[in-house]
């Protein structure tokens, strides 16, 4: 897995790739969210749902701004503690796992297949200004 990186630049695809993971990852973060209040709020004596709301809104903005800092060296490494971060929130709602491991794998593809579609881009736009 030589394309698999933890920091660094990536091409233009790349990122924006990523940056639709992790944009559709917060969307599900926030339901998720509101899933783990409920599920605390129903629970005689947990005075623990508002915690887990503000915590999930948190993940959730903290996706969406690692979503802004792609094209940062260390967005990619933001990247990977988000994905961390989500596969920990199973522990508060199971089905998050689930989630977790959905959006793990999309951002695992989009760092493999981003960097030969990156070099492709850049082969086709060189060989056009050579036209």
């Amino acid at each position: 897995m030589r394309s698999l990186i933890f920091y660094g630049r990536t091409g233009r695809f790349t990122f924006r790739m990523l940056a639709t993971v992790l944009g559709g990852q917060s969307i599900c973060i926030l339901l998720g969210a509101l899933v783990a209040r409920a599920l605390a709020a129903t629970d005689q004596g947990s005075g623990a749902s508002t915690a887990h709301l503000w915590v999930g809104l948190g993940l959730g903005a903290l996706c969406i701004v690692a979503a802004g800092l792609m094209r940062r060296p260390w967005g990619i490494t933001l990247g990977w503690v988000v994905q961390g971060l989500t596969l920990l929130s199973g522990l508060v709602v199971p089905m998050m796992f689930v989630v977790g491991l959905f959006f793990l794998a999309l951002w695992v593809t989009c760092l493999v297949k981003g960097g030969p579609i990156d070099a492709e881009m850049a082969r086709r736009e060189a060989a056009a200004r050579q036209e």
